[in-house]
């Protein structure tokens, strides 16, 4: 199918929220027989951790749920910007540091934090698991589930 959905997610170093966010919302596509209206994808604003596989706890987390993660990190491009329809950042450093990439009005458009979309009242921030232990990786992944729900709802298809 032409004209496909194209979604972004986007953190620090693609080895934690976003891959996380991206297979969270893959398996959620996936389990609604969406998957023909989505290209999904994920990259990092800082590009440490090129080629590599997600973090080891994230893809343990992601399994528990059978999601298996399989994306290598890639640093965030600037085509990305127009290519994708929906740049879904993890939090306001990378909110920022995308938004500063561009001056154009309808790609800044396109940025949103991913937490926003969550279906109870919190932070718009998916926190950073990186530093923390196993419990932390757990509700990052719970967060992106949820958000990942929200944001097929307001894709409204």
């Amino acid at each position: 199918m032409e004209n496909k959905i194209k979604v972004l997610f986007i953190c620090l170093g693609n080895i934690c929220r976003s891959p996380a966010a991206q297979g969270a919302f893959e398996d959620l596509v996936n389990k609604s027989n969406k998957q023909h209206l989505f290209e999904i994808d994920s990259c990092g604003t800082s590009g440490f951790h090129d080629g590599e596989l997600p973090d080891p706890r994230t893809r343990k987390v992601a399994l528990q749920r059978n999601i298996q993660l399989t994306h290598r990190s890639r640093k965030l491009k600037s085509e990305d910007l127009v290519y994708f329809d929906y740049l879904l950042v993890m939090d306001d450093n990378n909110f920022k540091e995308v938004i500063s990439l561009t001056s154009d009005e309808s790609i800044r458009k396109k940025v949103f934090k991913f937490a926003k979309f969550r279906t109870n009242q919190g932070s718009e921030i998916v926190p950073d698991p990186y530093f923390g232990n196993e419990t932390e990786f757990q509700y990052v992944q719970d967060l992106v589930e949820d958000c990942s729900v929200g944001f097929l709802k307001y894709l409204g298809v």
